[in-house]
């Protein structure tokens, strides 16, 4: 019986993700809110129906996830009113100017949220967090060489200001997403895909550069 390898294609091609974009006839903007809104499309399907899909538009976002030199990764507790729990994340945050540098949003937000700054910088994985009803792309890096961040710490409000951290070996993380204790897609990607990383042959250093292209979300050097 022939063997087929489902990580590729006939002709021995990798598996992609490819652009694609199909006819709008119309839009509209139901809701606008604050730093997201709610799209509504009517979209030409392959047989010529149009039918409406409704969604998110998101600017984007960024995680880190930090390892320090005990191979700890670096986490933090938020009340996430939406699901009604209180969930362990990697720190994270929005891409608030259009165009921004992906890695200076990711250092700003360590920083903000971790008072840490790191030496080693890779791009971890490349996700879009709910493609069915939302077009957020989240980049999550891998930061190494982490230290403790000059000057005052920076001033949290609202679900930030009761935030718990702590620093968590990634087999405990991956024993945990597995378990189905940990729910965050961030730290649950990232922690895969950290494990993944050390298992490869070249091990965290053959990550993307921080500076990789990201057409989700282009960005100036």
């Amino acid at each position: 019986m022939t063997q087929h390898n489902p990580r590729s294609r006939p002709g021995g091609s990798r598996i992609a993700d490819s652009p694609e974009e199909w006819e709008v006839t119309a839009t509209e903007v139901p809701f606008e809110g604050k730093k997201t809104s709610v799209r509504t499309d009517d979209v030409v399907m392959p047989d010529g129906s149009v039918v409406r899909r409704d969604y998110q538009v998101h600017p984007g976002s960024v995680a880190v996830l930090a390892l320090d030199e005990e191979d700890r990764v670096l986490v933090l507790s938020q009340y996430r009113h939406p699901v009604r729990q209180k969930l362990w994340e990697i720190p994270a945050g929005l891409l608030d100017v259009p165009g921004e540098n992906p890695l200076h949003a990711a250092q700003r937000e360590l920083y903000e949220e971790a008072h840490v700054k790191a030496g080693d910088w890779r791009v971890l994985a490349d996700v879009y967090t709910t493609p069915g009803g939302c077009d957020e792309a989240v980049r999550i890096f891998l930061a190494r060489d982490v230290s403790v961040a000059e000057g005052e710490r920076f001033e949290v409000s609202e679900e930030e200001a009761d935030m718990e951290h702590a620093r968590v070996p990634l087999a405990e993380l991956v024993q945990g997403v597995l378990a189905g204790e940990l729910h965050n897609n961030c730290l649950v990607v990232g922690a895969l895909a950290l494990s993944a990383a050390l298992a490869s042959p070249d091990g965290p250093d053959g990550l993307r550069p921080a500076d990789a292209p990201w057409p989700a979300r282009p960005f100036q050097p």
